[in-house]
């Protein structure tokens, strides 16, 4: 898109209307805090929905394929960001992205909410998963349309909906979960409920406040391009649906062999991207450089969600079966837990993001950033161990101690998560910068896939191996990354 265009999509927005933002904001902030809240509030109880007993409301699933097909939702979640920033670039442009996503998403929502059987369900979950690809990416690229270049509120601007993210994401599973127990089906009418407000407020809201911001297709093709493009897809698609109707009645593509395939697209995809990064002729030798000293960071920020992606799936388990549930004289649904993360986020990322700004140029580097991350979230695991090794692992467990473990893996995420975002953004070759950001989430992807594997060895006799041996892993990971920290930040060639 070319500088003139951007400035006539900020020309078009309205700069002032919500606090001292682009009045655009409001739009945005409200249509991704009610995503969230239906992402979040769906995800709180999907995992209980999968292995409760169908007596209780649930599918009756085998509980370690219910943990695997949670990872792999997770991790098919984050690869279609690629395709839904393919389209907005290519076909849709952003703001059509956003608002065919929330559909899907809302349609997903309310099959989960009808009563029916397991094969529904998966089709919900791949209407979600597409949904989720188109609107979750490009809702942040027109937040960035909103202002010009130069405009300092910017990062204020981002900070703001991130805020929209987290209050989403801490209200829903408190109202979700509180359901729970009556009705899994009304859970998911009250996310698939959420997702239709987004979709009120942006379609109400979004020609006054966004102006051009989302409309104009930054790379648009061609009729003929088109034309050959949708024809690849049709016959990709066909050939797929013949090949699955002939492996699965046969028993040859197992959901097994899906989650193996996921799990090795999970790695394969990144790999490729460096590869082809790496070896670009568009890429300079400074670059090539900053893409070395990122495979490091990448594979930090792989230990680390596969650590914090498990709060939604062993950690939730944990909470369903091993934790004591009547506390001070309440009875906590095990979905509250969900809501602890982003509560956590909201209180303590201004401090961080102030740390930083005092400490200024005596802050740690990125790469002892990332391994203090590391040594967090391994400590996060660890702190699980404790109260079954004092008080036995057939006993129940004071609630405190999965409040504390995600504390504590929540001050990983503040030293990892906005910086790996930053550092992508100064390491990534000018000819790769959104690609090298889709490479940054493909970390989550890998990590959700490499879960889908580790769920497998968790059971209550292996609890505090599971815990030691992954939370011991992330320490030694972080460790070692803390003494390579010089040698990785003489790669990144200026960049601190």
């Amino acid at each position: 898109m070319s500088n003139i265009n951007r400035q006539k999509i900020v020309d078009s927005v309205p700069q002032s209307g919500f606090f001292g933002h682009p009045k655009g904001l409001f739009t945005l902030f409200f249509t991704e805090f009610w995503e969230r809240f239906s992402y979040y509030g769906m995800r709180a109880i999907l995992v209980f929905y999968m292995y409760y007993e169908v007596s209780k409301g649930g599918l009756g699933l085998d509980k370690t394929l219910a943990l695997s097909i949670m990872s792999i939702y997770g991790s098919l979640v984050y690869m279609s960001g690629i395709i839904g920033g393919w389209l907005a670039d290519r076909v849709f442009g952003t703001s059509k992205s956003v608002f065919y996503g929330g559909v899907l998403i809302m349609f997903g929502h309310i099959v989960l909410a009808i009563p029916g059987s397991v094969s529904m369900f998966f089709v919900s979950m791949v209407l979600i998963v597409l949904g989720t690809g188109l609107l979750k990416p490009n809702v942040s690229s027109v937040v960035g349309e909103l202002y010009s270049e130069q405009d300092n509120r910017r990062d204020a601007g981002f900070t703001i909906f991130v805020m929209g993210i987290n209050m989403g994401a801490f209200i829903s599973p408190l109202i979700v979960g509180a359901v729970m127990d009556y009705s899994f089906h009304i859970g998911f009418g009250i996310a698939a409920v959420g997702m239709f407000l987004g979709l009120v407020m942006f379609t109400l809201t979004k020609k006054k406040n966004l102006g051009l911001a989302g409309t104009i297709i930054a790379n648009p093709m061609s009729p003929s391009e088109k034309k050959r493009t949708f024809t690849i897809f049709g016959i990709c698609v066909v050939i797929l649906a013949i090949i699955c109707a002939i492996l699965i009645p046969n028993g040859l593509l197992t959901f097994k062999g899906f989650v193996n395939l996921v799990t090795i697209l999970g790695f394969l995809i990144p790999i490729i991207y460096f590869v082809v990064m790496y070896n670009s002729t568009k890429t300079t030798a400074v670059e090539r450089s900053r893409i070395l000293a990122y495979i490091p960071l990448f594979i930090a920020s792989v230990m680390f969600w596969s650590i914090q992606e498990q709060g939604s799936t062993i950690l939730a388990n944990y909470a369903d079966e091993r934790t004591q549930l009547d506390f001070a004289g309440i009875h906590i649904s095990p979905a509250w837990f969900q809501s602890l993360n982003p509560l956590f986020i909201i209180i303590f990322a201004p401090i961080f993001a102030w740390l930083w700004v005092k400490l200024g140029k005596r802050q740690p580097t990125i790469p002892q950033k990332f391994s203090y991350a590391l040594l967090f979230s391994g400590v996060s695991f660890l702190v699980i161990l404790l109260p079954a090794y004092l008080g036995g692992s057939n006993s129940l467990v004071n609630p405190l101690w999965l409040v504390l473990s995600y504390l504590i893996c929540v001050f990983g995420e503040l030293l990892l998560s906005p910086v790996g975002l930053s550092a992508t953004t100064k390491l990534a070759p000018a000819a790769f910068s959104a690609q090298t950001m889709s490479l940054w989430f493909l970390s989550n992807a890998a990590a959700q896939g490499l879960n889908a594997q580790l769920v497998r060895f968790y059971k209550p006799e292996t609890e505090m191996t599971y815990f030691g041996v992954i939370g011991g892993a992330s320490i030694a990971l972080g460790i070692l990354l803390f003494m390579l920290s010089p040698k990785i930040q003489g790669f990144m060639k200026g960049v601190r």
